[in-house]
């Protein structure tokens, strides 16, 4: 019977996700000279996952809007993201600048910014000089499409796929065998993500290995005030904030973790929330959004809805000033916080972009010295799992505020798959023992509307 249970346990994505992180943390430690090169392992896995990322994308959200019976819920749903999606960055940065201001885990260091060899940043410098608003806005729109699928650039694929869904929309009934087929194409794509699931412990090993053979345990200790500050910050806003969401949406917030337990460790081993895009895309929908605000919110939370990215952002910019001694007014800070607004926008969600929109904002404000980013580089890559994991929970609940809001979310079949999710079989493939919920963006009588008055 043990045995049985020890064997149900390990064909579970979440508990061998998180023996290849333990297994990574001790290679690296104990064997670093291995531990450095086995960053291949974690690569892999990511690029096997962007590969599938602009097929899915763009079947998703075609086929999600195509499929609506009027334009203007589409428009409706996007304002609604949007309207969510920065109010919750401006909360995600505001809990920041609180704690760190509280804590001050840059005082005391007296970093001199004249002595700091700026060299080793002069690639996150040269890509943050095009990190400006304009040229964020210019590359929305792709200089060709093939290019934009190609490079897997999410924003651009995202736009090229609205204006196509609102044109088949407009065309009528006649597109809908092309949309048909593009939905039997989503469901083969899903299946190649399920079997892309099985190297997730593997990449997850990897990731960590090199992570701690490169910067070693001892830069967590120098840097570990930093460190606990911004981890405590992020489940600050994790339990307290989106915690009082989820309720206001009728859901619970732990159980919801629980739920998407998979990828928040898969995101903890490879600090990357595009290696989940396609199983949260999946995960979504099974727990009752219909497809239609999955595929438009989802996707767009990763460039614009970065919870973790602007935490990161107010804390590690204030750390830098804190350690060289530079004195931010609370007008200062503020004004700090209205240019972050703009700069955390457009991370979608790789690895070390956080890093590129921190450059580019203290650029921007000539206060604090870009060069004081040397003091990040050591320790970014553990920030970059804690703001990683934030963005994934965020992009979640997003996701459910803005069904519940629209009217769009399956209540009954949400909470059924909340309180069977501890005795739900999740194997490598990513498969349950539930089946998504494929009719619930037509089925009406099974969507639960907020009352109006």
């Amino acid at each position: 019977m043990r045995v049985s249970k020890i064997g149900k346990s390990l064909s579970k994505l979440y508990v061998q996700v998180l023996i290849g992180i333990i297994a990574g943390v001790l290679v690296g430690h104990f064997f670093p000279d291995i531990g450095s090169q086995l960053k291949p392992l974690g690569d892999l896995f990511i690029k096997l996952i962007r590969m599938l990322l602009a097929p899915i994308i763009f079947a998703s959200v075609v086929v999600g809007i195509a499929r609506m019976n009027d334009l203007h819920e589409a428009g409706r749903v996007g304002v609604k993201a949007v309207l969510y999606f920065e109010v919750a960055s401006t909360i995600a940065l505001l809990v920041g600048l609180v704690v760190v201001n509280i804590v001050r885990p840059g005082s005391g260091m007296n970093i001199d910014p004249t002595h700091i060899d700026s060299s080793a940043i002069a690639t996150y410098t040269h890509a943050a000089e095009q990190h400006g608003m304009l040229e964020f806005l210019m590359s929305i729109v792709p200089n060709s499409i093939v290019g934009a699928f190609a490079n897997g650039d999410i924003l651009p694929i995202i736009f090229f796929s609205l204006l196509l869904a609102i044109a088949l929309a407009k065309l009528g009934p006649r597109t809908a065998p092309f949309v048909d087929m593009l939905d039997m194409f989503l469901q083969g794509m899903f299946g190649v993500v399920r079997i892309v699931m099985y190297v997730a412990p593997i990449g997850a090993f990897g990731g960590m290995a090199f992570t701690i053979a490169k910067y070693g345990i001892g830069t967590l200790a120098s840097f570990g005030q930093l460190m606990g500050c911004l981890y405590l910050t992020c489940v600050i806003f994790v339990v307290v904030v989106l915690g009082i969401v989820m309720r206001m949406c009728g859901l619970s917030l732990w159980k919801f973790l629980r739920y998407i337990r998979d990828e928040i460790f898969i995101v903890l081993g490879t600090a990357s929330t595009e290696a989940v895009l396609p199983q949260m895309l999946i995960k979504m929908e099974k727990l009752g959004c219909s497809r239609s605000v999955v595929g438009m919110v989802l996707p767009t939370g990763y460039t614009f809805n970065a919870d973790g990215t602007a935490i990161y952002l107010t804390m590690a910019a204030l750390f830098i000033a804190q350690a060289m001694n530079i004195h931010l007014t609370i007008w200062d800070q503020l004004l700090l916080l209205g240019v972050m607004l703009l700069t955390s926008k457009g991370s979608a969600g790789v690895a070390g972009a956080g890093f590129v929109a921190l450059a580019a904002t203290l650029a921007t404000m000539h206060k604090i010295p870009v060069s004081g980013l040397v003091l990040l580089l050591g320790v970014d890559r553990f920030l970059n799992e804690a703001r990683a994991v934030t963005n994934l929970i965020g992009n979640g609940v997003a996701t459910i505020v803005v069904a519940r809001w629209e009217g769009a979310l399956d209540m009954d079949r949400a909470r059924a798959m909340l309180d069977r999710t501890a005795d739900t079989s999740i194997d490598a493939f990513g498969a349950t023992d539930l089946e998504p919920t494929v009719g619930a963006t037509s089925t009406k009588d099974s969507i639960v509307r907020p009352h109006t008055h």
